[in-house]
C-alpha cells in the first residue's frame, strides 16, 4: 500500500538493466510504484537475450581486454579485479533472490564453466605468460593454470587442438570458477517476480514517447499503447532508461542538459553457432583470445560453449555489420533521427579520430562465410562449413561524448551512468560487460542519485548484497566467504 513517503519510478525497456533496478527496488522500498514501459511483447527480446550475447558471466577470468599492458611491459589488472567483484556482486544479489523465494531454479540461468585464454604467436604469449604471473598470485584468479604445451592444452581444450600445426606457438590459461549464464532466463525470472508485486507492473506492446517537465520536479511521460493505440500519460518521479540501444534517442527526448553532445554509433552483432552434438561435446568451455592489433576490445574472438533452454551449442565470434537501426527490431531511420546540432560536431570527430574502427566494420561486412570460417579456424582447425550456421545478435550502441580528458568524440566501451542535475532522469548506456555486473550499476545508481535515502537503505543492501560497503578485493577472507555463499545459493 502506498504511503505519503512513497516514490514513483517509470523505467523504460524490461531488460537485464532495468528488471535488477526495480528488483532492487522492490526489496528495499516496497511501497514505491513501479512502471516499466517494453516496447515488444516479451522481457529480453533485444541485447538481454540470451541468442543475442555470449553468455559469458564477465568476471575477467578468460578476457584479456581486461588486463592492459603498459609502456614497460608490466600487465595492470586493476580492471580485471574490479570486474571480478562486480560479478561476484551480481552473484550475491541473485543467491538472495533465490534464497528468498522470489526466482527459482538457479541452473535454468547459471551454470558453471571453466573460463581459458588461448593466443597464437610469440607476442601474445610473452602477453598471456606475464597475465598468469600477475593474476594467479591473487585471491580472485586462485586455481589458475598456464601452459606452452600442446599435450596439456589438448586436455583442456580437445576440439581447438585437433588438426592444429604442431610447429604453431600457443599458449592457454585456464581457470574452472567460471560461468555460463542465460541473461535472457534471468531476465524473465526477474521480469515475473517484479509483475508478482502488488505495487510494481511491466506493460508490455507500450511505447515511450515524450517527457514533459512538470512545475513540481515530476515527469509527465506519454506512452503510446501499440495494441490499441491509445495514448497514455504517466506522472512519476523518477525516470529510469534502460532501453539498450534506445537509451540514447530516449534521453535525447528528455531535453535534459546533459543529453546534449552525447551520440551513439550502432553495431550489430553476428555470430557462428554450431548444433552438431558430435562437435559440441568436445568443448566445454569458454575461450577468449587476443583482439587483432589496433582493433578495439569488441572485436575479441571467443568460441563459446553455451546452453539455452536445454540444449546445448557452440558460439563463435563476434563479427561486426554496421547498420542504421539502435535496435534489432527498431527503424532504419534510428542513427538519422539521433544526430543533431549538439552532437554532429561529436560524432564527426568520433568518425575521424576511428578510421580504423571504421575500416574494420567494413571489412567485417564485406566478409562472406566463407570468410568467418577462416577466421573460426583460427580456433578450430578442422571446422566444417555444414556444422555451423550464420546467425545475426543483438545490436551494441557506441556511447559516443566529449570528455575533459579525451576530448571531442570520445568512443566509451563499457557501461555509462547518465543522469540529470537533479537525479530525476538516470539513463543506463553502454555494453559489455553491463549484463554481468548490473547489480553493481543499479547500487552505484542508489548511491549516486538517491542520496537522501542511501543511509536508511543501508541495512537492506546489506542483507541482499553481504559484501555491501567491503572490498572484495582487499579483503581475502571475505572473498572465500561470500564466494561459497553465492555458488551455494545458486547450486554452482
Amino acid at each position: 500500500m502506498n504511503n505519503n513517503n512513497s516514490k514513483s519510478v517509470l523505467l523504460i525497456g524490461a531488460g537485464i538493466l532495468s528488471t535488477t533496478f526495480a528488483s532492487l527496488i522492490k526489496n528495499i522500498e516496497p511501497d514505491w510504484n513501479i512502471k516499466i514501459f517494453e516496447r515488444l511483447d516479451q522481457p529480453a527480446i533485444e541485447s538481454s537475450n540470451e541468442k543475442n550475447n555470449a553468455g559469458t558471466g564477465h568476471a575477467a577470468l578468460c578476457e584479456l581486454n581486461y588486463t592492459v599492458e603498459q609502456p614497460d611491459g608490466s600487465i595492470n589488472i586493476d580492471m580485471a579485479k574490479v570486474i571480478f567483484e562486480q560479478f561476484e556482486v551480481s552473484k550475491q544479489f541473485w543467491g538472495y533472490l533465490v534464497e528468498s523465494g522470489q526466482i527459482q531454479n538457479p541452473d535454468e540461468f547459471i551454470r558453471p564453466l571453466p573460463h581459458l585464454s588461448f593466443v597464437q604467436g610469440e607476442k601474445n604469449v610473452n602477453f598471456l605468460k606475464k597475465r598468469f604471473e600477475a593474476m594467479s598470485t591473487f585471491k580472485m584468479f586462485e586455481g589458475m593454470e598456464y601452459s606452452e604445451d600442446p599435450e596439456t592444452i589438448k586436455k583442456w581444450i580437445p576440439l581447438m587442438m585437433e588438426g592444429r600445426d604442431a610447429d604453431e606457438t600457443i599458449a592457454a590459461s585456464k581457470i574452472d570458477g567460471g560461468t555460463d549464464v542465460s541473461f535472457g532466463e534471468l531476465t524473465r525470472k526477474l521480469a515475473h517476480n517484479i509483475n508478482e508485486h502488488e505495487s510494481a507492473k511491466i506493460h508490455y506492446n507500450h511505447e515511450v514517447a515524450a517527457f514533459r517537465k512538470l512545475d513540481n520536479s515530476k515527469w509527465e511521460v506519454e506512452v503510446h499503447n501499440l495494441e490499441t493505440g491509445a495514448r497514455e500519460f504517466h506522472v512519476t518521479d523518477y525516470i529510469i532508461v534502460g532501453a539498450g540501444g534506445n537509451a540514447i534517442p530516449m534521453l535525447q527526448k528528455t531535453k535534459i542538459p546533459e543529453s546534449k553532445n552525447l551520440g551513439g554509433f550502432p553495431i550489430t552483432g553476428a555470430f557462428l553457432v554450431c548444433n552438431n552434438p558430435d562437435v559440441v561435446s568436445r568443448h566445454d568451455v569458454k575461450v577468449y583470445g587476443k583482439e587483432p592489433e589496433g582493433t578495439p576490445p569488441m572485436t575479441v574472438p571467443h568460441l563459446d560453449r553455451r546452453y539455452i533452454k536445454g540444449k546445448d551449442s557452440l558460439l563463435f565470434g563476434p563479427f561486426a555489420a554496421i547498420g542504421p537501426k539502435f535496435l534489432k527490431y527498431g527503424s532504419n531511420t534510428d542513427l538519422f533521427k539521433s544526430v543533431n546540432k549538439d552532437n554532429i560536431l561529436t560524432l564527426a570527430s568520433a568518425g575521424i579520430k576511428n578510421l580504423s574502427l571504421i575500416q574494420y566494420s567494413i571489412q567485417q561486412v564485406m566478409m562472406d562465410k566463407s570468410d568467418r570460417m577462416e577466421e573460426l579456424r583460427k580456433f578450430v582447425p578442422d571446422a566444417k562449413d555444414e556444422d555451423w550456421d550464420l546467425e545475426l545478435a543483438g545490436k551494441r550502441v557506441q556511447v559516443i561524448k566529449d570528455t575533459e580528458e579525451h576530448g571531442r568524440g570520445f568512443i566509451q566501451f563499457g557501461t555509462e551512468i547518465v543522469h540529470s542535475e537533479d537525479n530525476t532522469v538516470i539513463a543506463l548506456l553502454g555494453e559489455s560487460p553491463g549484463a554481468s555486473v548490473s547489480v553493481s550499476v543499479a547500487v552505484e545508481v542508489l548511491e549516486n542519485n538517491f542520496p537522501e535515502y542511501i543511509d536508511r537503505w543501508e541495512d537492506k543492501l546489506k542483507e541482499m548484497i553481504p559484501s555491501y560497503g567491503q572490498s572484495l578485493i582487499d579483503d581475502s577472507a571475505l572473498l572465500e566467504e561470500i564466494k561459497e555463499s553465492s555458488n551455494r545459493k545458486l547450486e554452482l
